[in-house]
């Protein structure tokens, strides 16, 4: 979270939760996201919040795997984080070389420095 250095993410497949946040996401200064169409980017996965959510429904199979599917639908896919602005674009896999080499070369003379602090208080 305290790295100067240039910072690019490729969300392929699951990011959950504080898990995704530290992964150099937006919210820790990542200076580009980038996400897959079959990225999954949510605060936890789709099956576990709903068994939360609805555990009074968890005798009634049918109601869950809709809210299951639902909640899929509704969260973690990556063009919802897209429109929040925590990922830059959604792009195809096929061209993820392309984009990333791009970034790096955008960002080849990027200067920033931290504020002085006698102890650091990383992101834990």
């Amino acid at each position: 979270g305290e790295a100067t250095v240039p910072k690019v993410t490729v969300i392929t497949r699951k990011a959950y939760g504080g898990a995704y946040d530290v992964m150099a996401s937006k919210h820790l200064r990542g200076d580009f996201n980038y996400a897959w169409p079959t990225a999954e980017i949510a605060v936890m996965g789709a099956k576990g919040a709903v068994e939360i959510l609805y555990r009074s429904e968890l005798d009634q199979p049918e109601k869950i795997a809709a809210r299951t599917k639902d909640y899929e639908d509704r969260f973690t896919n990556p063009f919802v984080a897209a429109e929040k602005g925590f990922i830059d674009e959604v792009i195809q896999p096929r061209s993820t070389r392309k984009r990333v080499a791009r970034a790096f070369a955008s960002l080849r003379g990027k200067r920033l420095t931290n504020p002085w602090k006698k102890h650091d208080n990383i992101p834990l």
